[in-house]
């Protein structure tokens, strides 16, 4: 097992000065940090979950975890805290190293216990609280045409930004009334009677004031800070606006092991039929110019002999 591991880990490239310079500005040159939420037990996929973390369980031929981070690398973000408990803090850190390799800088918090997703965010260092955030949940696979380009324009820098989706299970999501206007009226977590069909995806934009608002924030019925109503703070001050997700934009919740293998069957079928990746961070980094071509190369041939690393090449 050890050897496997160890022939799989990406040659990660040493930080220069310049970099570690520029990765300072990061915030103030983008304006905006991610916070990749990989934490909790994972208990509805026990005993799958009983030795490693959720997010690093495989959706078809790549980690959990490359969805979301891809996600948010192209909403354009490239500063990035990722959440996870102590025990796997190595293993993600063997997976994605610092970021450097992506462009990305990629920093770890701990959250050992499910305080909510709300909780997360005071993690964030002091230091980067005046930046607008971006939060993804690790278990979250978004895919569309033009999505990259959707996520860069759709978020204003104001307020807070959410998205609906029409599901048929409402009663197992945090939920948005919407009225004829498509303007968000109500939210609820996870409705015992029906109030609305409109689901919240796992991923939400906010401004620099939701540091203060998380602060009001108190535990729920369920001892959890919830991030319903957080976004319900943004609503009542009419800050809170729903952009809904299109026909042909998919969004998959991969919390239990049906969803798990449903979604590995969606990434399997798009990926056979038109011959492009899904959630592919070395792609999206090429195509996003945060590495260079040269650095691609180099970061693509230190990978084993794979399908993967085969598609990889075919890009250069």
């Amino acid at each position: 097992m050890t050897g496997v591991q160890t022939c799989a880990l990406p040659i990660f490239r040493r930080r220069s000065q310049r970099f570690d310079s520029e990765l300072r500005n990061l915030s103030e040159e983008y304006e905006m940090i991610g916070l990749l939420l990989a934490g909790g037990k994972g208990s509805r996929l026990w005993p799958i979950t009983s030795h490693t973390s959720k997010q690093l369980l495989p959706i078809y031929d790549k980690p959990m975890i490359f969805y979301s981070l891809s996600t948010l690398m192209l909403a354009g973000v490239k500063r990035i805290f990722l959440v996870c408990t102590s025990d796997y803090i190595k293993n993600f850190k063997a997976l994605l190293g610092d970021g450097n390799q992506f462009g990305l800088s990629i920093e770890y918090l701990i959250q050992n216990e499910p305080k909510g997703i709300a909780h997360a965010i005071e993690l964030i260092p002091n230091i980067e609280r005046k930046s607008n955030l971006v939060m993804s949940l690790g278990d979250n696979l978004f895919y569309g045409m033009g999505l990259g380009t959707s996520l860069q324009n759709v978020y204003k820098g104001s307020g807070a930004l959410a998205f609906g989706y029409k599901v048929s299970n409402p009663e197992e999501y945090g939920v948005v009334c919407l009225d004829e206007k498509l303007v968000p009226t109500k939210i609820v977590e996870k409705p015992v009677n029906f109030v609305s069909s409109w689901a919240i995806p796992g991923l939400y934009f906010f401004d620099s004031n939701v540091y203060d608002y998380q602060k009001m924030l108190t535990p729920s019925a369920r001892n959890e800070l919830e991030i319903t109503d957080l976004l319900n703070i943004y609503l009542k001050q009419n800050k809170l606006e729903i952009s809904v997700l299109e026909r042909g934009t998919a969004w998959l919740d991969t919390g239990n092991p049906q969803a798990i293998l449903e979604a590995s069957e969606f990434v399997r079928v798009i990926e056979h039929r038109q011959g492009m990746k899904i959630g592919c961070p070395e792609e999206i980094a090429l195509r996003q110019g945060f590495i260079s071509r040269g650095e691609y190369s180099e970061l693509v041939q230190s990978y084993p002999e794979s399908s993967y690393k085969s598609y990889l090449v075919s890009l250069l």
